[in-house]
């Protein structure tokens, strides 16, 4: 007597079974990781004419509004905030090292007083892995590259014989650095001459628009073109040069104050990062094994249920098991899940711990830099009353009558006075606007 062939349900419940064992009994990859002491590509030998200066804006934070996603993400925001200050300052320092690249310096806000500008945005950051999404965009407006680097630290990286210099996630600015370096060897001479001048003429189209905003147009939102250029001895352009110039004192004086900071912080900030490498892993690796236990305890008591109705008792049996491995499974989930908790718990606990040594110097950074960029910031406004004063002067045309020069030159000289007290060089905005008329 034949035997009859296996039902359609027999067949989808045994694959369904052996599926499931299958899930269970599948063992978990491993990482090799090492310390990544690779330097970046250094051309050498650059001509001076090709070397283009670089801005760094202070990276966004990215630290949830709801103190719940906080708490669901494991984010310390003021160690967070500290690490905006810190990844910019890195950097910086790396692409200088370089030499591949005129002035680079960090900025707490993008300006027209450089060639090309670097933003960033901290998507994850603990001891063991660290995200970042970066943009960078030349004067022009051309994004040269928006790439998400993403890295795993070694333990090793948090030893004493790491050489000094290297970050725990050095492939990431090292990555950067060489993709900045492949595009800027794209471009040719006539191209760097142009960016260099694009970024002139906006700093100057935005200290003295009355003067330079036919210049450079915006060809369309976020791209802009030159459309002619002032002669080399035009006494406007000399002042905006000597603006400029102050701008660059500015930003490398908030240069030494990053440089401060990052001497200050770091030794709590590499301690934090070194404490939360286990306790990551550990967490990550407790998620993972949560959302294979919950998976395969739905899928063995579903197939168990299904094989429940199976024609044979063999099928019904291995059904029945099936049922009670995904129960088995469904409760480990749980357990693992409590266990993950008690990690992302001991993350917070290393993040409080940290953000009352890091806070300190962050809010000290904070102040130094609004102080003094909220005096340029005003000294700009004054500048800009002064400017136009002078260009319509110089057209033997009279000012509009709202133009409130008297004012405006003496809080420009209030400005100017707030700004010496800071920087500690000679700092007067109508001194420059006048001084080349």
């Amino acid at each position: 007597m034949r035997a009859s062939a296996p039902s359609v349900r027999d067949c989808v419940s045994t694959v369904l079974v052996v599926g499931v064992a299958a899930l269970l009994g599948a063992c978990s990859s491993h990482t090799v990781r090492m310390v990544d002491t690779t330097q970046p590509k250094q051309l050498g030998n650059i001509r001076e004419e090709m070397l283009l200066d670089v801005g760094v804006a202070v990276f966004d934070a990215n630290v949830p509004i709801a103190f719940d996603d906080q708490v669901a993400q494991n984010i310390a925001p003021d160690v967070r905030r500290a690490e905006a200050n810190y990844m910019a300052f890195f950097t910086k320092s790396l692409l200088q090292s370089t030499g591949n690249w005129g002035a680079v310096r960090v900025v707490p806000r993008p300006t027209h007083a450089v060639d090309v500008m670097v933003t960033g945005n901290i998507v994850h950051s603990d001891g063991e892995r660290m995200i970042l999404a970066t943009q960078v965009r030349d004067a022009r407006g051309d994004v040269w590259l928006a790439n998400t680097y993403e890295s795993l630290a070694s333990k090793y990286a948090y030893g004493d014989t790491v050489p000094p210099g290297i970050d725990p996630f050095q492939s990431i600015y090292r990555r950067l650095a060489d993709d900045m370096l492949a595009y800027l060897q794209t471009l040719d001479p006539s191209e760097v001459d142009a960016i260099r001048r694009t970024a002139e003429m906006k700093f100057a189209s935005d200290l003295s628009p009355d003067a330079f905003q036919s210049y450079v147009v915006q060809t369309e939102p976020g791209k802009f073109e030159i459309r002619r250029l002032p002669a080399e001895n035009d006494p406007m352009l000399q002042r905006i040069r000597k603006v400029r110039e102050r701008e660059y004192i500015f930003i490398d004086t908030l240069d030494t104050y990053y440089d401060d900071f990052h001497l200050r912080m770091y030794p709590a900030y590499q301690g934090w990062r070194a404490a939360t490498y286990d306790e990551a892993i550990a967490y990550r690796n407790q998620r993972e094994k949560v959302r294979r236990q919950t998976l395969a305890g739905v899928v063995a008591i579903t197939a168990g249920s299904a094989a429940q109705m199976g024609d044979k008792t063999l099928t019904r049996y291995a059904g029945a098991v099936s049922i009670i491995g995904g129960a088995r499974t469904a409760i480990q989930a749980i357990q693992s899940l409590d266990r993950a908790r008690a990690h992302a718990s001991m993350l917070r606990e290393l993040g409080i711990s940290a953000e009352a040594a890091i806070t300190p110097h962050t809010i000290e950074l904070e102040n130094r830099t609004h102080r003094l960029d909220g005096t340029v910031t005003a000294q700009y406004d004054e500048l800009r009353q002064v400017l136009r004063r002078i260009y319509y002067e110089e057209l033997g045309l009279p000012p509009p009558a709202d133009d409130g020069f008297e004012q405006a030159t003496a809080d420009a000289e209030a400005a100017g006075e707030a700004l010496t007290e800071v920087v500690g060089a000679t700092a007067d905005p109508v001194t420059m606007a006048e001084g080349a008329k």
